[in-house]
């Protein structure tokens, strides 16, 4: 069986979303095992820090929270999309031309992936195929940006998304993971009221057991 670990790492200057300076997380030393005999520190970051899962709360009024999405959702079968041919945006027509079965979650390997920087133009999931995805009824979708979408009025693909009660998964790490089907082990921190929260992402090759 082959693992991908697909989660970015966390620390102070990793890339945050429009390398925003105060998005990126802080950490401070509280103990020294020289002083004090143990190791420890303490940790700021937004919920939306690196590989993160944002909850319906962040874009809807009456969203449901982090701690509150089925944990069964985020551990099943995905479908890793290659669409690395793209350069601007993932729209209705391009996600046709690919094997999408009604029912499954969906992760977008794109350009994205290919950088360790943010780029302002990231490939996003525009409008259409935000629509094209609530008509096969997706359970979930994962994507290689740090923002699903880009540009566009009123959050739409995030509430086309959320108010059919599709998960969304942002800042995961493709690169190295090849086109097909996988298991996904996608774990959030469960924290009560959250509008998101960061998760080690992995997924499971298990063509070859």
């Amino acid at each position: 069986m082959t693992l991908y670990d697909i989660s970015m790492e966390i620390y102070e200057e990793m890339t945050v979303y429009k390398d925003r300076k105060k998005k990126r997380p802080k950490r401070k030393i509280t103990h020294k095992y020289a002083v004090n005999g143990t190791n420890e520190s303490k940790i700021t970051l937004g919920l939306h820090t690196g590989t993160h899962i944002d909850a319906p709360f962040h874009m809807l009024k009456d969203g449901e929270t982090i701690e509150k999405i089925d944990i069964e959702r985020l551990i099943g079968k995905v479908r890793v999309l290659d669409l690395t041919q793209l350069y601007d945006r993932i729209t209705a027509d391009d996600l046709s031309k690919k094997k999408i079965e009604n029912g499954s979650f969906v992760l977008f390997k794109t350009r994205n992936s290919l950088s360790n920087g943010f780029n302002r133009s990231f490939i996003f999931l525009e409008k259409s195929g935000a629509q094209y995805l609530e008509e096969k009824d997706i359970i979930g979708v994962g994507i290689d940006s740090l923002g699903i979408e880009r540009s566009q009025p009123g959050h739409e693909t995030h509430k086309i998304l959320m108010e059919n009660g599709c998960i969304i998964i942002e800042g995961l790490r493709l690169k190295d993971v090849p086109e097909g089907d996988y298991m996904m082990y996608a774990l959030p921190l469960k924290i009560r009221g959250g509008d998101g929260a960061p998760a080690r992402v992995v997924l499971a090759d298990l063509k070859n057991e």
